[in-house]
């Protein structure tokens, strides 16, 4: 995929596009691509008498011209697309990017270098751009959107990892020339050179020398919005932890993610994957991590019967399968509901927890094409078991009464539980989207409760912490309604957890933590509704 944008003309020309030579402090350096001293203008013309280097004295390139990289190496070619497609087509990377690495055909080792600096980038980008932003001349909102990317794929090589530094500068001008042009090429070199004058630390330390505000330094710390580490903290106050954990979340949110398996109940183990280099689950029965590079290339992945699936997600399907039902009343196999099941992941591994018993999985989704994945991914279970229904949930309370005995509401949500395994999502992301999503999660929570027969169990699930989108929903709705009871949700979790007592119930929820339990943040709540007298 070409680059977006043409060649910024005005980044060949000297300082002029090179930056203002500011180290992590506030003082001004006069080094690098800054204008000369003194004695200037004769150094401007050549031996033809032409004018050269109009601005100020050039920043060459430590090799020879015929030494210098002219071609984009495959691994950075494809965090470059990645990072191109989110940002001007708001693309998400975990879906972008194995589809560019196999089109690319990476090898197993490319591919993990273009994995960790796609990633890498997104996740670093608040902190890489306030040091970027000491380094150009200019709002960084003013270059051209492909240089911007090209550059935090740079100072990531530089700052976070083990790339030498004259590499991660040759490899990466190399990138800009081949894809963006020549002139944009030396603007990206003599940035880069100056972010190589301190380490991460180093630029950290200096960026917040002098700032007061705790949230502030935080955020720029690691990398995360400032109301997103507001947010967070006071979601861990909610959930009953201690406010001083907010370090070891946003760090938590920062580290590479390492791929959670499942096997589908019945239908496949994960022998071949443990023989692949995948290690046992700690959590979730039927369960394994696996790190060792292309998922896609494992046995069972492709047929959908082992499937990619954090294990906070596996471990809520689980307890809502799994927790007692109360007088069931009406005879045959249980009517079992996912409200809102795209793309299908909890979907597929609920149908197969009941497999045993008979259970009939209808799965609701109102988008065609998230429909359409929801079909794959039942497509290994017995096609007389479910039933993939096209249309807003919000309307099946009405339409089907009573009328499911397990219904999982997994709730369209701001996603700030999973932030280290969608990075962009933080940037995304505003505050807003909590007051437009507040009224859809307590209409879907209403409709599930008035399908749920007598006895029956409504999971509400989300992976965001937020108050506002857990507590506060389940609350809302309970306190308009009689016939319901909260289940102890953190009992439900140990139940089916394979590691022990989790230690993520508070009152009659529960929440996981990637901190603390290595999951995303799920949040659980169970609703009951009591049997008819």
């Amino acid at each position: 995929m070409s680059a977006d944008g043409g060649s910024d003309r005005s980044s060949n020309r000297g300082s002029g596009g090179a930056g203002s030579g500011r180290g992590p402090g506030s003082s001004r350096s006069t080094g690098g691509t800054g204008k000369s001293g003194g004695g200037g203008g004769n150094r401007r013309r050549d031996d033809q008498g032409r004018e050269r280097n109009r601005g100020g004295e050039r920043q060459y390139s430590q090799a020879a011209p015929a030494q210098r990289t002219r071609r984009a190496d495959p691994a950075r070619l494809v965090a470059f697309e990645v990072l191109r497609a989110v940002a001007a087509e708001d693309a998400y990377a975990n879906l972008v990017l194995p589809a560019a690495i196999r089109r690319h055909r990476l090898d197993r080792r490319d591919a993990g270098f273009a994995t960790e600096l796609t990633y890498g980038a997104l996740r670093g980008q608040g902190t890489y751009d306030a040091v970027l932003a000491r380094c150009v001349d200019r709002p960084l909102d003013q270059l051209d959107p492909a240089v911007l990317d090209a550059l935090r794929i740079g100072v990531h090589q530089l700052l976070a990892m083990r790339v030498p530094a004259h590499a991660a500068l040759d490899q990466t001008v190399g990138l800009v020339r081949a894809v963006i042009g020549a002139g944009p090429s030396s603007l990206v070199n003599a940035v880069l050179r100056k972010v190589t004058a301190h380490d991460l630390d180093g630029w950290v330390a200096g960026l917040v020398d002098g700032m007061t505000d705790a949230t502030a330094i935080a955020a720029l710390t690691h990398s995360h919005p400032e109301w997103i580490v507001r947010a967070l903290r006071q979601a861990l106050v909610a959930h009953g932890r201690d406010a001083a954990e907010i370090g070891a979340l946003l760090a938590a949110d920062n580290a590479a993610p390492v791929v959670h398996l499942v096997a589908l109940p019945g239908l496949a183990t994960l022998d071949d994957a443990l023989r692949e280099g995948a290690e046992p689950g700690r959590l979730a029965p039927g369960s394994a991590y696996y790190s060792g590079g292309d998922v896609s290339r494992l046995p069972g992945i492709s047929t959908g019967t082992i499937r990619v699936q954090d294990s906070g997600s596996q471990l809520v399907a689980r307890a809502l399968a799994a927790v007692p039902l109360e007088d069931r009343q009406s005879g045959g196999p249980e009517q079992w509901l996912d409200l809102c099941a795209g793309p299908g992941g909890k979907t597929a591994l609920l149908a197969a927890l009941g497999q045993d018993t008979g259970v009939h999985l209808t799965a609701n989704e109102p988008v065609p094409h998230r429909a359409q994945l929801v079909r794959q991914a039942l497509r290994p279970l017995p096609e007389e078991s479910w039933t993939v229904r096209v249309g807003d949930g919000r309307d099946l309370g009405r339409e089907q009464p009573e009328h499911y005995d397990r219904v999982l509401v997994d709730a369209p949500c701001t996603g700030l539980g999973a932030l280290r395994r969608r990075p962009e999502s933080r940037w995304r992301r505003k505050p807003a989207d909590l007051v437009s999503l507040a009224p859809l999660q307590r209409e879907l929570l209403a409709s599930a409760l008035d399908t749920v027969a007598p006895g029956g169990v409504v999971a509400y699930v989300t992976c965001s912490p937020h108050h506002a989108e857990t507590e506060a929903v389940v609350e809302d709705c309970l306190r308009k309604r009689a016939g319901f009871e909260r289940l102890d949700a953190g009992a439900a979790l140990d139940a089916v957890s394979i590691g022990g007592p989790l230690g993520a119930g508070h009152g009659p929820s529960a929440q996981l933590w990637p901190h603390v339990h290595g999951t995303d943040a799920m949040y659980l709540a169970l609703i009951r509704r009591t049997p008819a007298a």
